[in-house]
């Protein structure tokens, strides 16, 4: 398997590596304290951190959804939380011409679901040279990555991260398969498990999306179990109070207890 560098540590080797923050930049009071407590907590456990949040979420249930400060000032309170705390940043493009300004910020940039198969915006994120994590599409078989991958890596670019974040089951509802986390992992690639985002249920609520962060927990440790290399969480100091995907987010004081029992795991898989 690829380890993929990133400032002073690896992803995929035998440190786990975690990818967390707000849904969306809110504010930069939310960003700033999510991010100093993520990174104490995760410097404590010994755990690789990258802070995570979207400057917008276009995909969203309702035009009047809340999406985000948008790409010029979302990217500008990114790069002050990088430059305050010290943090790498993952953060998601929707259309190919917000890939070369987010590089400028981002470590990471994300390819939302829902849009994994669009080539022009796999393409001009790997053309960036940055780390390019493609999440799963809901709609697409672990065994049908392959094919996004090698798009990235025609493009010149071998920095992949695969994230699973479950399959539609019927209606507003999600399920995940953990052999998704041993087959992507053959294409050559860290693995990465969204465990916020697989409890989602989509439009679940008309006008928005629901989902149910009690199976949170849950899905992380069973997706350390199954042997994936890094996790995924969105957190919110006030998950009920946030703006977009607050009933899948999980507490920021819930978060320190949850990445603790993901490392025992993780360490006993790999030992």
């Amino acid at each position: 398997m690829n380890i993929i560098k990133l400032k002073d540590f690896e992803i995929g080797g035998d440190k786990l590596t975690i990818l967390a923050g707000p849904c969306a930049a809110e504010s930069q009071e939310i960003l700033e304290i999510t991010a100093k407590t993520l990174k104490e907590i995760t410097q404590r456990l010994g755990i690789n951190f990258v802070f995570k949040s979207s400057f917008d979420k276009a995909n969203r249930s309702s035009i009047t959804s809340y999406r985000g400060p948008g790409l010029e000032k979302g990217l500008e309170m990114l790069q002050t939380v990088k430059e305050k705390y010290g943090v790498p940043i993952v953060t998601d493009i929707h259309t190919p011409d917000q890939a070369e300004p987010t590089a400028k910020v981002a470590d990471i940039i994300q390819i939302p679901a829902f849009l994994c198969r669009q080539t022009d915006l796999l393409v001009a994120a790997a053309k960036t040279g940055r780390i390019v994590n493609i999440k799963k599409g809901q709609f697409l078989s672990p065994e049908q990555m392959g094919t996004l991958v090698k798009k990235v890596e025609d493009s010149g670019n071998n920095q992949i991260l695969l994230t699973d974040r479950g399959c539609t089951f019927g209606y507003n509802n999600l399920v995940v398969d953990f052999r998704a986390v041993p087959i992507m992992q053959s294409f050559g690639y860290p693995v990465v498990f969204d465990a916020t985002h697989s409890v989602q249920l989509p439009g679940a609520q008309g006008n928005c999306s629901g989902g149910d962060r009690r199976f949170v927990p849950t899905l992380a440790k069973a997706a350390m179990a199954a042997g994936a290399n890094v996790l995924f969480f969105e957190v919110h100091p006030e998950p009920d109070k946030a703006k977009c995907d607050g009933p899948n987010m999980i507490a920021l004081q819930d978060a320190e207890k949850l990445f603790k029992k993901c490392k025992e795991i993780f360490d006993l898989v790999r030992n």
